[in-house]
This record gives C-alpha cells, sequence and structure tokens, in this order.
C-alpha cells in the first residue's frame, strides 16, 4: 500500500461546468484512506469516468454551502445506499447543512443501509476538526461572500522503519517490536545492547496538503498555511478581471501566487477557474511569474505531494 499522500484533482471548474472542467471536487489519499474535499455536482459522474473508486472514502469535507461545492452529496450519498454501502459516511461542513440534506435524504433514500453522520463545523475558527492514527484536519477561515472555511491536512509522526536484516539476525521477538519503533533499544538474551540506530532507519518526512476555495485574497491564512508542501489555491480570475474577482469575493491568479510565495510554501495548483475562460496555460503563466512551482488542476490529474 503506498505511503504516499496523493491529490486526485475530480473537478476544478466554478459555478458554470464547462466541457473541460466540472465543478470542484477532490480526493486526497493517505495510506489507503480517501478524504473527499468538497462535491459540486456530476462528482459521482466524473469519479466513474476516472476510473476512481472510493470505498476508503469514510469523510467528506465541504467548504462552504455554495452549490458548486455540494451540489453532489445527495446524488453520491443515494448511489452508495443502492450499492450496500455499509460503513459509516462523515459529512464535515457547516450546520445548516444537516437540515437541508436530512429532508432530501429521508424522501429520495428511504431504506438506507449505512448511517450518515453529521460534523458541523466553524467557518470562523482555525481549529481541529478530525483527527485519526495518522491524520490531522483544520479549518482555515477564508473570506468569502458566505461563511467559508479551507481544510488543512497534517500527517502525523511517522514512526522509523524497522531493518529486517537486523530484526532477523537477533532474532527480535515480535512482542519487542512495538518498542524498537518507539525508539527503544534491544537487550539479547546474552544481555548485548544493540542500538536502536543500528535497527532501523528514519521515518518518513509528515506531509501537508492546504486546500484554500472559495476565499478572495487574504494574508490571514498565511500563519496557517507557512510551508506546507502542497498549497490547492483558487485563482478563479486573471488579473485583468481583478474588479471581478473583488466583487465575488474571489481571487486572481496573482492573488494565489502571491499568499503562495509569502507563505513559503513548497508547491502551489491553482484551479476554480471561471467558465469564461477557454484555456488555462495564460492563468497558469501570470501566477509562474510571482511563483515559479504552480502546476495546473485538470480534471482527472493526480499529484503526488
Amino acid at each position: 500500500m503506498s505511503e504516499k499522500l496523493q491529490l486526485h484533482i475530480i473537478g476544478c471548474g466554478s459555478a458554470r461546468p464547462t466541457k473541460q472542467s466540472n465543478q470542484t471536487s477532490q480526493i486526497l489519499t493517505q495510506r489507503g484512506k480517501q478524504y473527499m474535499i468538497d462535491c459540486g455536482e456530476g462528482t459521482q459522474f466524473q469519479l466513474r469516468r476516472q476510473n476512481m473508486h472510493i470505498n476508503r472514502m469514510n469523510h467528506i469535507f465541504i467548504s462552504h454551502l455554495h452549490g458548486d461545492h455540494f451540489f453532489g452529496l445527495i446524488g453520491l450519498i443515494s448511489t452508495l445506499g443502492m450499492l450496500g454501502r455499509t460503513a459509516e459516511l462523515c459529512i464535515h461542513a457547516m450546520p445548516e447543512i444537516e437540515k437541508l440534506l436530512n429532508e432530501m435524504i429521508k424522501f429520495c433514500c428511504q431504506g438506507m443501509t449505512y448511517e450518515i453522520r453529521f460534523c458541523p463545523i466553524n467557518p470562523y475558527k482555525h481549529e481541529l476538526i478530525y483527527e485519526d492514527r495518522t491524520m490531522e484536519v483544520y479549518t482555515i477561515p477564508l473570506k468569502h461572500r458566505v461563511p467559508c472555511c479551507g481544510f488543512l491536512f497534517k500527517e502525523k509522526e511517522n514512526q522509523p522503519h524497522l531493518i529486517k536484516d537486523m530484526i532477523d539476525f537477533y532474532k527480535i521477538p515480535i512482542a519487542e517490536l512495538a518498542k524498537i519503533k518507539n525508539g527503544a533499544d534491544y537487550i539479547t538474551p546474552d544481555g548485548e545492547i544493540v542500538a536502536n540506530n543500528r535497527l532501523t532507519t528514519p521515518a518518513d518526512p509528515i506531509k501537508s496538503y492546504a486546500y484554500c476555495s472559495d476565499t478572495a485574497y487574504s494574508e490571514k491564512i498565511i500563519p496557517i498555511i507557512e510551508g506546507v508542501d502542497c498549497l490547492y489555491h483558487e485563482a478563479t480570475f486573471m488579473k485583468a478581471d481583478e474588479p471581478r474577482a473583488r466583487l465575488t469575493c474571489h481571487s486572481t491568479t496573482e492573488h494565489a501566487a502571491t499568499i503562495a510565495k509569502l507563505a513559503q510554501v513548497k508547491q502551489l495548483i491553482i484551479g476554480h477557474y471561471s467558465a469564461r475562460y477557454d484555456e488555462y496555460e495564460s492563468l497558469l503563466n501570470e501566477a509562474k511569474a510571482i511563483f515559479p512551482n504552480t502546476l495546473l488542476a485538470i480534471d482527472g490529474k493526480d499529484f503526488e505531494i
């Protein structure tokens, strides 16, 4: 099973889907676990087109209640029920989503085979909203026309790797392996002390991913996302359309690149493109002029973080 943190773009468009970009949705995968971020209209259709299986997806994070970020939820919920899903599905979103979805679920999804748990979040606070054995997820308050937040995914500290040849050489019992991975030396039956660094190699470096869509330019997020391995920041408009960006509380390519530069992130992915643009290379070029390590989100594309 892959130990890498991987991002899959399901859709990278904005309010109106186009022939080249569906509405916003992503899957972040870590050690086989899948986290969905936003679920715009047509998400389940995109998943089929892109041959994506979501049998290990138990958590969905919704940034805000504009349709292009959550209209795909009810269809996905219904289909998962028809497929006989039994595992609980947790939806992390604004408190209002529970009332909106429950009415549709009661009307459209009778005989559900699994439970849906709503986990309300406060979009105005930067706080831990979810954690498991290997991952933490924090909210990132954003500046939009409605309550909106991004999400910061941070891996927890990894354990060092055991050197199999050394474990076999000293015939170390299985019961001792957890202690060694936690830093202990090994004492042989003859009393010899085998230093931990002879039995292990350093742990893999932890990775972090920040998702910021939708938002106007805001330097308040910089302390939260500073130094992340990968930042996804909306770039709905080009610089020439900055008045439109201000009016709609969105960002331009230059805004996204400037945030990435100030926060000293390692990589920037831009997306959430306005339907007015027929091609995206011009947006990429504007962003790269400020932050060279910028990539384009494209429907169906995978990124290794």
